[in-house]
């Protein structure tokens, strides 16, 4: 299986579960990892350079999952939009700057681990996840873990990770500090925002995202995906 790999904080957790599940099952020898920023992760999986990965929600239509995905009940701290007089796409998104159109908000998208450093550094921000909660009311899905094979495999996978409280070691955590320019604790803090299991509320969420993006012709299309 060539698995999609997301090198933000968000997914932290389910890389610390993943290499010990893929062990426990020796999953490990069919287990091989391609490495990209969501966008690129798109476009490969739509066109099948990838078996399975975290998939925006906007393109994620149709898509096989079993109830994971990484998801903001209110606040996200990793969605931001920044002052600005124009509104400015952030290249490594596809939901994100779908979401800032929705919600209105004309200024600069800024997504991931840059975007934490500027929460973290007190710069001046509009959250989208808090926006799109005082908005609807629901949680935002961000992304869903989608697959085209190994769907058996996939399902456990999922039904386990949902089911495990990860603790993430001590000298994990401090590798991922030196690399994003956070500290321990704003890492530990950020992740108590972010959550994975897509349950009824969350899929609720997500139906009334992809239903605005449509009417607002937001959605893009296969082609759209694979090209741009």
């Amino acid at each position: 299986m060539i698995f999609g790999k997301i090198d933000f904080l968000n997914l932290l957790p389910f890389h610390v579960f993943i290499k010990r599940y893929a062990r426990t099952l020796r999953f490990h020898q069919i287990l091989h990892y391609h490495r990209g920023v969501p966008s690129a992760l798109n476009r490969d999986f739509a066109m099948r350079r990838i078996d399975a990965a975290f998939i925006s929600s906007i393109t994620a239509k149709n898509c096989r999952h079993f109830g994971v995905g990484i998801v903001a009940q209110k606040e996200v701290l990793s969605v931001l939009s920044l002052p600005s007089n124009t509104l400015k796409k952030d290249a490594d998104s596809a939901t994100s700057n779908r979401l800032s159109q929705i919600l209105g908000t004309d200024g600069e998208v800024l997504i991931g681990d840059k975007a934490l450093r500027y929460y973290y550094g007190g710069g001046e921000h509009s959250d989208l996840g808090g926006l799109w909660h005082e908005k609807t009311g629901l949680p935002f899905v961000f992304a869903l873990l989608c697959t085209h094979e190994h769907p058996d495999e996939l399902k456990r996978l999922s039904r386990a990770f949902v089911k495990t409280k990860i603790r993430i070691p001590y000298y994990i955590l401090n590798e991922a500090a030196r690399k994003s320019g956070l500290t321990p604790k704003q890492i530990t803090h950020y992740l108590t925002y972010i959550s994975y299991r897509v349950g009824e509320k969350e899929k609720k969420g997500l139906k009334r995202f992809v239903k605005e993006a449509k009417e607002r012709n937001l959605s893009p299309s296969l082609r759209e995906i694979r090209y741009r």
